[in-house]
């Protein structure tokens, strides 16, 4: 550390730094707090601009030489709660805080760099403040892990491109600093110029572990609880500490890695610097991922129990302020500088950089771009594998995947990169596989319900689309005995399969993927000899309703029945996936959902007929009652045919016609056609209107109806007699939905008018009413339709034109997905980025928004690849 004054021109005086800190979150500040510390006492005088609270800093520092402005100049991201960025919001702020008022910003921070005469500069990192400082005629550098253009690039994406001038602005300010002291655990930062690392920024300590734990005498607390004092400081607290269990932001991580903690976290939402620290973090074997359910349920046990085995190895640097504080920073002024880097190389990129980036697939497009048979661009992004069978279909995410293979297989013990540190998880995978031997790679999607929906099970024509996505999803690492999915030499029963999946709710998920292999088992007599390592990568996000378990288990059965050398048909593919999701995951589902996922084709609707041998529904207690409902319907519906049946061959002619004139000849075989109905759709809407409508109760007691008619005929659903359901309406909605759905499909061969337009949205507003008169639904789905059907009326009153013909509810009916008919044109777009906003709005909230198609499993097959062998 430099204890003496550092002067510029030699008499002993020290500089003037003027420290612009952005608004978002404690991190930023409390990791400034330790440069600072260097920088006050080497003698110089700082200036702290920041909207962050004065204790901050007064409490490690007292200094005359520090001063506190309290000025707000950027916002960063702002956040819905405490582990969701709101991206819209986040952009709105700051156009309020920095972009209008930037004229006036500009020529205060000039003036006041002028009257305190500053010698340099430091940003972390408020983009205008680099900008100011050129127009004051004083160096700035930046000190950062992340810059806001990276950050608010991906919030653009999402939010609408007329908001890129935000993204331009930010980078064209970071142009004018003289470098950056890029931080441990850094993103891409393209803006800036020149680069130097430092190590870890991190707080000293006040007290030792011993200083710091102490219970209150007064207070009773629960066993292994220890209250702290209100002054208690944070950095003591950690080291003191066994395991950290939170979020990631660049103080907890730093301060982690630093003292060795293991961390159990849980991922934020919409906040990209964190793929960074966290990646960083678990490749120094000091993370341990945390499922949010299980954070917000208290279901902290096994995650703390798996961090307190890990032996955190991080062994770099930790003086990152005395380095940017008291050197670097000098070197900004006195000393200039230039960039030590060999011509035409990079700087050095740490393997936890390359997966984070990975991850986030910021080198996928490239890689995209170039697939159109080019074998030798294809072996640049795979280059450790042949493709022995099968395409790549120009799939950004399957290259993504196969490139995250070739990562693993480097770091395999294969003796390339041998001795380097790898992420645990990482590690874990590449120990799965036998590189020598082939391996199968299958891909499914998600699927979007356009039409049809709930009517499924009932026998409707539904039509749906196949789709990716780019958000990520991971979860934890699964393995069992194959041995334990046999019972002698017998495949266990499925009720066996469930018990066993569902005694540990945070291995449950492992179901949809090892299921898939006990289904083999027991409907095609498969035996499973050695032993098989799944590798499973999700983009298809949960609980939105775009059928993210299909996506999976189609997926892995797909690629399990490859490496097997099963050929199965996508349609037998999905109705084997539907038995591991109703019978072993529990959570019966939609045919159409896994009929998507296989046999989907990109940039077109599927249309199915759904009267299968066996259908099952989605789970979920309002969806299982209106299934109920409609079986209950059926029910009816066939003892009121029976009976108008015996009239009717007790004297055809007189009460056949009593009853449809229009039947006279064939009353009588249309009755027992509809006394042995199989399917709701298959009776037509005038058929029920005329003869059954009124014969259905709104509801019935559960008790009641199995008094009267004995059983519902479901083998999935089971009456509970204390339960009233509904039944008019449950029973209604299949019938006329399938006579919307086949009026669709007849309408999407049409010419494209705003007429076939408009009556495309008004069949999927009826379908949208009509799961909200079974009970289905929910108060978001409802207010985007609304929004939808506003917007469109207000549109077309305005000059004739919309661009918004229509909406629904997606999926199973319990919120979360609304599909939405349009144009494909630029004003479609910006009624739906005006949609997100007014929803937003409404409610606080930031809707996303899920666009594109891709290939279901069966077109696009399997991939069979093997480890190139090099000399």
């Amino acid at each position: 550390m430099v204890a003496h004054r550092i002067s510029a021109d030699g008499d002993g005086r020290g500089l003037v730094f003027a420290y612009y800190i952005t608004g978002h979150g404690f991190g930023h500040a409390t990791r400034v707090v330790d440069v600072v510390r260097h920088l006050v006492e080497a003698g110089h005088d700082v200036h702290v601009v920041t909207a962050a609270p004065e204790f901050v800093f007064t409490t490690d520092i007292q200094s005359p030489n520090l001063y506190i402005r309290k000025v707000l100049l950027d916002s960063g991201a702002v956040q819905t709660d405490a582990l969701t960025v709101d991206r819209l919001a986040s952009l709105e702020k700051y156009l309020e805080t920095a972009v209008v008022p930037r004229a006036s910003i500009l020529a205060t921070e000039v003036e006041w760099l002028k009257s305190i005469k500053a010698d340099l500069v430091i940003s972390d990192v408020v983009p205008v403040a680099c900008r100011a400082a050129a127009d004051a005629g004083i160096r700035s550098v930046c000190v950062t892990n992340f810059s806001w253009d990276f950050i608010y690039a991906e919030y653009v994406m999402a939010a609408g491109n007329h908001l890129r001038s935000i993204v331009l602005q930010i980078a064209e300010d970071y142009s004018h600093c003289e470098f950056l002291l890029r931080l441990p655990g850094y993103c891409p930062m393209p803006a800036f110029r020149d680069v130097i690392d430092v190590p870890l920024v991190v707080r000293r300590l006040h007290k030792s572990r011993l200083e710091v734990c102490g219970a209150s005498d007064k207070q009773v607390l629960p066993p292994n609880f220890i209250k702290l004092a209100k002054d208690a400081y944070t950095p003591d607290l950690i080291a003191a500490s066994d395991c950290m269990l939170g979020k990631i932001g660049y103080g907890t991580f730093s301060e982690a890695l630093a003292y060795k903690l293991p961390f159990v976290f849980v991922r934020r939402d919409y906040f990209n610097e964190e793929h960074f620290l966290r990646n960083m973090l678990e490749y120094y074997q000091g993370g341990v991922e945390m499922i949010r359910r299980d954070l917000l349920t208290g279901h902290w046990k096994p995650y703390l129990e798996r961090a307190l085995t890990l032996s955190p190895c991080y062994d770099g640097g930790v003086n990152g302020g005395e380095l940017s504080g008291a050197r670097r920073l000098r070197d900004a002024i006195i000393l200039g500088y230039q960039l030590q880097r060999s011509p035409g190389r990079d700087i050095s990129i740490p393997d936890w950089y390359t997966q984070a980036e990975n991850e986030l697939g910021l080198r996928s497009e490239s890689c995209h771009s170039g697939v159109n048979g080019d074998t030798s661009f294809v072996g640049s992004c795979i280059a450790n594998f042949e493709i022995l069978h099968g395409e790549l279909h120009g799939l950004s995410d399957t290259l993504a995947f196969l490139k995250s293979l070739s990562a693993l297989d480097c770091g395999s013990g294969s003796g390339k990169n041998t001795g380097k540190r790898q992420l645990r998880e990482q590690s874990a995978a590449a120990a799965l596989f036998n590189w020598e031997e082939d391996i199968f790679v299958a891909r499914a999607p998600g699927r979007l319900d356009v039409m049809g929906g709930i009517a499924d099970y009932s026998g409707s024509l539904v039509l749906q689309v196949s789709f990716g996505s780019e958000l990520s999803n991971r979860a934890p690492t699964f393995d069992m005995d194959l041995s334990d999915f046999l019972d002698g030499d017998q495949p266990i029963s499925y009720e066996k399969a469930y018990r066993y999946f569902a005694q540990d709710q945070s291995q449950k998920w492992a179901a949809y993927v090892a299921g898939t292999i006990l289904v083999l088992m027991t409907e095609l007599g498969v035996h499973v000899t050695d032993s098989i390592c799944i590798l499973v990568s999700s983009a298809v996000p949960e609980g939105k309703g775009v059928s993210s378990s299909a996506a999976v288990e189609v997926a892995t059965m797909q690629a399990v029945a490859a490496s097997l050398g099963l050929e199965i048909s996508p349609r037998d593919l999905a109705l084997l996936c539907q038995k591991v999701e109703n019978h072993i995951v529990g959570a019966p589902c939609g045919v159409m959902d896994q009929m998507t996922s296989a046999c989907g084709e990109a940039n077109k609707l599927l249309a199915m007929v759904c009267q299968l041998c066996v259908l099952y529904s989605v789970g979920g207690g309002d969806y299982g009652s209106v299934r109920v409902g409609a079986f209950m319907g059926r029910k009816m519906i066939k003892a009121e045919a029976t009976a108008l049946l015996k009239v009717a061959c007790a004297d055809a002619t007189q009460q056949v016609d009593e009853i449809n004139p229009e039947y006279e000849e064939f009353g009588v075989e249309l009755l027992k056609r509809e006394a042995s109905l199989e399917y709701l759709c298959n009776l037509s809407t005038h058929r029920y209107q005329a003869a059954y409508m009124k014969k259905l109760p709104d509801g019935i007691p559960g008790e009641q109806f199995l008094k009267e008619y004995g059983d519902h005929n479901d083998k999935v659903t089971i009456i509970d007699p204390k339960h009233n359901y509904g039944v008019k309406a449950a029973t209604k909605h299949p019938i006329y939905e399938n006579f919307r759905v086949e009026t669709f499909k007849a309408l999407l061969t049409a010419a494209t008018t705003d007429e076939q337009l408009s009556t495309l949205g008004e069949l999927m507003y009826q379908c949208h009413y009509s799961y909200s008169d079974c009970g289905l639904g929910s108060d978001g789905t409802d207010r985007l339709v609304k929004i939808v059907q506003e917007m469109q009326l207000r549109k077309s009153s305005h000059d004739g034109r919309s661009s918004l013909f229509g909406a629904k509810i997606t999926g199973g009916g319990s919120g979360g997905t609304v599909s939405v008919i349009g144009r494909n044109s630029l004003r479609s777009s910006e009624e739906i980025f005006e949609l997100q906003q007014r929803y937003k709005a409404a409610t606080g909230y930031l809707p996303l928004i899920f666009e594109g198609s891709s290939p279901g499993a069966g077109k696009f097959g399997y991939l069979k690849i093997r480890r190139r062998q090099f000399p």
